[in-house]
């Protein structure tokens, strides 16, 4: 923890964020009278802001004891932190800007859930279920290779029954080890959710990243050239909402169906390569590794800015970029480092790591509201029905999917239309 003392400002920041989560308050409540997660241990490694904050509250309010630790060593706003332990004693361990070993250590504490292992966990990146499978001794969680044994679980967490992921680049990790027949548990995809990829993943990154872009740099993005690399939802995000701020933008992708999509919306689409010669603010929302290395640094234009609204810090590579660079990098202003390639000023932003929540405050509560709905219904049913998911990565079902949709839709006052029985009827004769 990083000082108690900030509880009461971390108070306020929860409050203003609860006041626009109005579905997952409909959860909470509900929660505190069935209690649905009653006596289980709940592991969650998530970025500690406060919109988590009353996620946790919901699931400490059906029962839950929770050990929560940061997803990112940047993420982390204190002040919640402070709250969450004074106000409702959750074991916190997260403090913003700690170095690798501390970071690594809370994921470890947290992991152990007490030194019984968790039944549950949520993830943002794989980290916990990742960890919690490692071997021990040097036997692998299946023993022969074939797969999970029915009823195996790690031996880090004997009494695990299933988590959430956040993330496309978490989910990416767990379905490997799911193929390699390492994952013992089912886990439910949440970004997957039809409501998480439109309203988190366009609208949530679309404006968060570019909030953070410019709270570190204070730079007019009008008539500025911003390289999108990446056109997924949360790619096609960022360059619809730099495209309302006067941004000439460029699209860079690899596949082929997403490049034709973002030249039919009115990008220009071009090889990474070339737009690294003409682009001034580059953002990676790729959820992949190395997608700048030397190769683009040693082509940028004089006072490019490099930003990272994927996931983890490996989407600009990193060492690439220091190994090009005249000397070290320099500080010019909180969270912008320059770096000097070829005579050419490049700046990155938050040292490579998500921009939206290192240099800005993430996403706004309204879109965190679907998005932790999402994870604590999912948890529910993970305990509710605990043989519907075998062990893999699963899609949140659709009509949990679908109900969040319509309760906030109710909570913006906002009625839709509902097929008539001869719709209905019409629609199931043809399926």
């Amino acid at each position: 923890m990083a000082d108690l003392s900030l509880a009461v400002a971390g108070e306020a920041r929860i409050d203003w964020a609860d006041a626009q989560m109005p579905v997952l308050a409909q959860v909470r409540a509900r929660f505190a009278r069935e209690r649905p997660l009653e006596g289980l241990r709940v592991a969650a490694c998530l970025h500690v802001t406060a919109e988590t904050g009353n996620l946790v509250r919901t699931l400490r309010a059906g029962g839950a004891a929770i050990w929560l630790c940061a997803a990112n060593p940047l993420s982390t706003q204190d002040e919640v932190a402070a709250a969450l332990v004074v106000a409702d004693g959750i074991a916190v361990h997260a403090r913003r800007r700690v170095d690798r070993a501390t970071y690594t250590a809370h994921q470890a504490t947290v992991a152990a859930a007490g030194g019984a292992g968790p039944h549950l966990t949520m993830d943002d990146g794989g980290d916990l279920l990742a960890l919690l499978h490692q071997p021990q001794g040097g036997a692998p969680v299946d023993g022969d290779g074939d797969g999970p044994d029915p009823g195996a679980r790690p031996p880090r967490a004997p009494e695990l029954i299933g988590g959430t992921e956040e993330t496309s680049a978490g989910a990416l990790r767990l379905r490997a080890m799911a193929a390699r027949g390492e994952l013992t548990v089912p886990v439910l995809a949440v970004h997957e959710a039809d409501t998480h990829r439109v309203v988190e993943n366009r609208h949530g990154t679309g404006q968060s990243a570019l909030d953070g872009i410019l709270r570190a740099t204070n730079v007019l993005l009008a008539g500025r050239r911003l390289v999108v690399i990446g056109y997924g939802s949360c790619g096609r995000g960022v360059a619809a909402r730099a495209r309302g701020m006067g941004a000439a933008v460029i699209v860079c992708e690899v596949d082929p169906i997403k490049a034709l999509e973002a030249k039919l919306e009115g990008f220009e689409v071009a090889p990474a390569l070339e737009a690294a010669e003409r682009g001034d603010v580059f953002v990676t929302v790729t959820g992949n590794r190395d997608v700048l290395t030397r190769e683009h640094f040693e082509r940028m234009r004089d006072g490019a800015i490099l930003a990272n609204a994927g996931h983890f810090d490996v989407e600009i590579s990193l060492g690439d970029l220091a190994a090009a660079a005249e000397g070290p990098a320099v500080e010019v202003r909180p969270l912008v480092e320059r770096y000097v390639v070829g005579g050419n000023r490049l700046h990155l932003l938050a040292g490579g790591r998500v921009v939206n929540l290192a240099a800005a405050e993430g996403y706004p509560a309204s879109v965190m509201d679907l998005s932790f709905t999402n994870q604590a219904l999912a948890v529910e049913a993970l305990v509710r029905e605990p043989g519907r998911f075998a062990p893999g990565v699963h899609r949140v079902p659709h009509e949990m999917d679908a109900e969040m949709a319509r309760l906030k839709l109710a909570s913006l006052g906002i009625g839709i239309d509902r097929l008539s029985d001869a719709q209905a009827a019409y629609g199931r004769a043809w399926a």
